[in-house]
């Protein structure tokens, strides 16, 4: 019973978007946040809407598929919901015999469609029945498919993260080397103590006198001792 009045919530909420246009899921968190004069959604009914949500594209492919007559999208709206509904049950949620699935369905189609539904509904879900094993395998190799494109998203967003922290350290050492802090710093070294030391013993070797060239020799030195060695003719 509790089951039965969840996919009741759930085709209401579903009802609303398909006939509003606008997106399953958005409204669904409208209802959560929001549930107005009614209850709070149950919990099964938030699994349904999630999961007609999630494979609404799949869902609405099958459903095309076995449909002889009608294309999901001239389907009366309750109609397509209803079936949209017992098809996630049947495919995507393996608590729920098909048996039940239908069995609801055709609960709902009575109670809420015009007289000629339940038929329609019931020949549409028993071809899916019928083809079940071959879509559940499909089923199960879309999920596999989607899982190693998320795998493989993830790698690649690591990888970007990565790559994107080399480049920030490498950015941060290349302006640690340029630091205008250090520059200053060299020149303050250049600046101090014992520049200033050296500066005062260049300026004391400038004022100093200049050597003349008779002073080079020893006071008294003689012309003797100075050892020049005259020419012939003087000698």
């Amino acid at each position: 019973m509790a089951r039965s009045t969840a996919r009741k919530r759930a085709l209401n909420t579903l009802y609303e978007a398909d006939e509003k246009g606008q997106d399953i899921e958005s409204l669904l968190q409208e209802r959560i946040k929001r549930p107005g004069a009614q209850t709070p959604l149950p919990e099964y009914a938030i699994q349904i809407v999630h999961g007609v949500a999630k494979h609404f594209d799949d869902i609405n492919r099958i459903l095309n598929e076995r449909s002889t007559s009608w294309p999901v999208r001239r389907m009366a709206v309750i109609d397509r919901n209803i079936l949209r509904i017992a098809c996630w049950e049947m495919l995507y949620n393996p608590e729920i015999p098909s048996k039940v699935a239908i069995d609801e369905a055709l609960t709902l189609a009575k109670t809420l469609c015009d007289s000629d539904t339940p038929a329609f509904v019931h020949g549409l879900l028993s071809a899916v029945e019928r083809d079940q094993p071959s879509l559940e395998e499909d089923a199960d190799a879309a999920r596999k498919r989607a899982e190693e494109a998320a795998r493989i998203s993830d790698l690649a967003e690591a990888e970007a993260a990565q790559a994107e922290a080399k480049q920030s350290e490498a950015a941060e050492s290349e302006t640690e080397g340029s630091d205008p802090g250090r520059a200053e710093g060299a020149q303050a070294e250049a600046s101090g103590p014992a520049a200033s030391e050296t500066a005062a013993s260049q300026a004391e070797d400038a004022e100093a006198p200049a050597e003349r060239p008779d002073e080079a020799a020893s006071p008294g030195a003689s012309l003797d001792d100075l050892s020049l060695e005259l020419p012939p003719e003087l000698g």
